[in-house]
């Protein structure tokens, strides 16, 4: 006898990655009749036309552009200014950002019309949800309270109401509910660390460039809008993350032309400061029966790279590509062959971009005089070897 399901697939949280993965089921060939439900008690909301672009923006690498696109989302996202970036500067506080020791990435020289796209997170969750939802998405504005897994279906509990699904898919976020109803721990480590995050207009144009500059406190990433200014990234200690979003603006502004080297000129607050703490998680499994984790749920990194959202948009394109091979082969959407082999597929790669993000923090913020010239050092090699530079591009712009 049959089990009646609700839904094949259910997707706790309705952010960028969640979003993502309803919109691919929802527009895959093989897919695209699976009955799909977001479960996400506050959807994000597009933003209206003049609003201020959010706080919160990632560098979106050509494999999230892909997805964006292939589902039909990257027509929002571009109309609310997704600004292209043409240039990576790297350099240490040591050093001067015009130096030899500075690691420059250009994609004219890389032959490639960009490095990636500056985009505003509540955008694209809102374009990808959009998009979803056009496609036959039921978005349930309810929060997950229960799990219960089974041979045959998972049930998510929503309050006293039952949901009974093919797979449940947890997307919902760093301190996933889910992930701990279903058993599944990781090792999590705490940066002695806080991000302050803002805008600012810079007196210089920014020249469509990244650049990141690394201080014995933590880097600073400054990055560019399309309306010309910066989004800034400072990681520093939790006492002066404080300090410096108690200053007044002005203060706040000439701290972080400091803090860049005056590179682009004095630079101007353009929003509210905020902070936010830094971990690094990484779940110890990521599938149980039935059930898998997506994203932030899985794993979360240093933002020093801004590859966090990148990997979980990975981790969209694997699970989807599973999911599709199970379709394809007339099994079940929560085939525990098909999550095994997503789980196989993502886990050592997000481990791989973690250590590396990690280990990149720890040997940039090291006092010593010894590891502050090899380090300078190291970036000037990879600087001039060819090869090297195309390869770290090669992942940047989102090879798995």
């Amino acid at each position: 006898m049959s089990v009646r399901r609700d839904f094949d697939v259910l997707i706790a949280g309705a952010g960028m990655v969640g979003a993502a993965l309803a919109a691919r089921l929802a527009t895959g060939e093989r897919t695209r009749e699976l009955r799909v439900a977001l479960v996400e008690p506050a959807p994000v909301l597009a933003p209206l036309p003049g609003e201020p672009l959010d706080l919160r923006v990632s560098a979106l690498s050509r494999a999230g552009e892909c997805l964006l696109r292939d589902v039909g989302a990257w027509p929002a996202v571009r109309a609310r200014g997704a600004c292209a970036y043409e240039r990576m500067l790297i350099w240490d506080a040591a050093g001067r950002v015009d130096g030899a020791d500075t690691l420059a990435f250009d994609a004219a020289e890389l032959g490639e019309p960009d490095l990636g796209h500056i985009v505003e997170n509540r955008a694209v969750a809102a374009a990808l949800l959009e998009r979803a939802l056009d496609r036959g998405v039921t978005l349930i504005r309810e929060r997950a309270t229960g799990l219960e897994p089974g041979a045959d279906v998972a049930t998510l509990a929503l309050g006293e109401r039952r949901l009974r699904a093919g797979l449940v898919v947890a997307a919902d976020g760093a301190d996933s509910p889910l992930r701990a109803l279903a058993g599944l721990a990781g090792e999590v480590s705490r940066y002695p660390a806080e991000a302050v995050v803002a805008h600012l207009h810079p007196e210089r144009p920014h020249g469509h460039a990244a650049r990141q500059r690394f201080l014995p406190d933590g880097p600073l990433g400054m990055l560019p809008l399309a309306d010309g200014r910066l989004s800034i990234v400072w990681s520093t200690t939790p006492a002066e993350a404080e300090r410096l979003v108690g200053l007044e603006p002005e203060a706040f502004a000439a701290a972080v032309t400091e803090a860049s080297d005056g590179v682009l000129g004095a630079l101007e607050t353009a929003s509210p400061c905020a902070r936010f703490p830094l971990r690094r998680f990484h779940a110890a499994g990521y599938t149980a029966t039935r059930f898998a984790l997506l994203g932030d749920a899985a794993h979360t990194v240093h933002p020093l790279a801004g590859q966090g959202v990148n990997q979980g948009f990975l981790d969209v394109l694997a699970l989807a590509a599973e999911i599709e091979t199970a379709v394809a082969a007339g099994e079940d959407p929560g085939d525990a062959r098909a999550l095994g082999r997503y789980a196989r597929a993502r886990r050592t790669g997000n481990a791989l971009m973690g250590a590396a993000l990690d280990a990149l923090y720890r040997g940039f913020t090291d006092p010593r005089e010894s590891v502050r010239r090899a380090r300078r050092a190291g970036l000037g090699i990879v600087n001039a070897a060819a090869p090297l530079k195309r390869l770290l591009v090669a992942r940047a712009l989102g090879a798995p």
